[in-house]
C-alpha cells in the first residue's frame, strides 16, 4: 500500500474530524504533478513552530504524548509540499506568515515566545477567523487537519491515544466467551 492510499484510509476513519478541503486534497483523483510539488520550502524553525502549534491542538496528557512528540511538526510540511496543489501550498505558506505577523502585532513576540495564555488567545482568534471564512481553506484549517491526520496515523496516536490490539494475533476458534462480553470485530 502506498503512502497516499494509507493516508486516505486514515482520513476516512477519522471521518468528519477533517475538513472538506483536506478531504478533497486526499480523495481527489487529480494527484499532484511533480512540477507542482515543493512550491514552498520550510526551514527547521518553521517545523519547530508547526510542532508547537500542533501541540496546542493535541497536547500531551497523562495517558498519551502530544502532537509534537508524534513528529507532526515534520509531517505537516512534508504533506503540504508533497500532496497539496501549488495554490494551497502558497495559501498555507502565506497564512503561516500572517499568523507569525499576528503574533508580533498582538503580543509583540514571536510565536515560540508566547506563553500558554497568549497561545490560547491566538488559537481562539484563528478559530474564529476560520469559522467566519466558512469552508474556504486556510492556514489554520489545513494545520488542524494535518495535525489530526499526522497524530492519529503515528505510532503514538495509534498506540497511546487509541485502544491498540496488534493484528494478526493467533486464531483460536475455541476461545472462551463470557456472558455479556462484546464480540470481536476482527
Amino acid at each position: 500500500m502506498d503512502r497516499r492510499k494509507a493516508l486516505k484510509n486514515v482520513a476516512f476513519l477519522l471521518g468528519t474530524a477533517i475538513s472538506s478541503s483536506t478531504m478533497g486534497v486526499l480523495f481527489e483523483n487529480f494527484g499532484v504533478y511533480e512540477s507542482e510539488k515543493n512550491q514552498v520550502s520550510f526551514s527547521a524553525t518553521d517545523e519547530e513552530i508547526l510542532a508547537e502549534f500542533a501541540d496546542i491542538i493535541i497536547p500531551t496528557t497523562k495517558s498519551s504524548l502530544g502532537a509534537k512528540a508524534a513528529g507532526v511538526g515534520n509531517f505537516i510540511p512534508m504533506m503540504v509540499r508533497d500532496c497539496y496543489p501549488a495554490n494551497l501550498q502558497q495559501l498555507f505558506a502565506s497564512g503561516m506568515k500572517e499568523m507569525l505577523a499576528k503574533c508580533q502585532k498582538d503580543f509583540n513576540k514571536d510565536f515560540i515566545s508566547l506563553n500558554a495564555a497568549e497561545r490560547h488567545k491566538l488559537m481562539t482568534d484563528l478559530t474564529a477567523e476560520a469559522i467566519a471564512n466558512g469552508k474556504k481553506p486556510s492556514f489554520f484549517m489545513i494545520t488542524r487537519d494535518l495535525t489530526l491526520l499526522g497524530y492519529f496515523s503515528s505510532e503514538i496516536g495509534c498506540t497511546q491515544a487509541r485502544e491498540y490490539l496488534p493484528v494478526p494475533g493467533r486464531y483460536d476458534g475455541n476461545a472462551d466467551y463470557k456472558p455479556g462480553q462484546k464480540a470481536w470485530a476482527t
